[in-house]
């Protein structure tokens, strides 16, 4: 296990933050590859494509190696597949959220801006909650030992006796 695994209050705090700087770090190369993009010709929406997966990239390896302290190279693809799953549906959400807001038309809630902020805090909990447990954590760990059994060449059990339990340990 992680030194992150299972922290305590004050390590929970220091998670929370170091989690929310990565984010800031992934905000910052979107928007820098997204005006490098558009200084290059693209169209946004392709500029703005380009920009979301360079930062949703760069923070899965920031938040795996020193925030969660769990990325492993057995199990790269997996977590990394788990993290894009998981960004893409707190994305969604922002996103409704924001257009469910702003549609509203009422007169705080509506404003672009709040509506901007509170998409943003659901997708931050929502992305959060997902490294933490789903794609870093124990119960990811849990669920990628049981379905390494189905990936391996060999039977889990033959002649020889059982297969050698998987570790994913670095």
């Amino acid at each position: 296990m992680g030194d992150c695994d299972n922290p305590g209050p004050r390590k929970r705090k220091r998670l929370l933050a170091k989690f929310s700087g990565v984010a800031l770090i992934g905000f910052g190369v979107s928007a820098l590859v997204l005006h490098l993009g558009l200084e290059a010709g693209l169209r946004p929406w392709s500029a703005r494509l380009i920009a979301l997966v360079c930062a949703m990239n760069t923070t899965f390896v920031i938040n795996g190696r020193f925030v969660f302290c769990a990325l492993s190279r057995q199990r790269f693809l997996a977590q990394w597949a788990a993290y894009v799953a998981n960004s893409a549906f707190g994305n969604l959400c922002n996103y409704w959220v924001f257009v469910g807001l702003e549609a509203s038309h009422r007169p705080v809630i509506g404003n672009p801006y709040i509506a901007l902020f509170a998409g943003s805090m659901v997708a931050w909990a929502i992305n959060f909650t997902g490294a933490r447990f789903l794609v870093f954590g124990g119960l990811a760990r849990r669920l990628l030992g049981r379905c390494a059994g189905l990936f391996s060449r060999r039977p889990r059990s033959d002649a020889r006796g059982p297969a050698e339990p998987v570790s994913f340990r670095r």
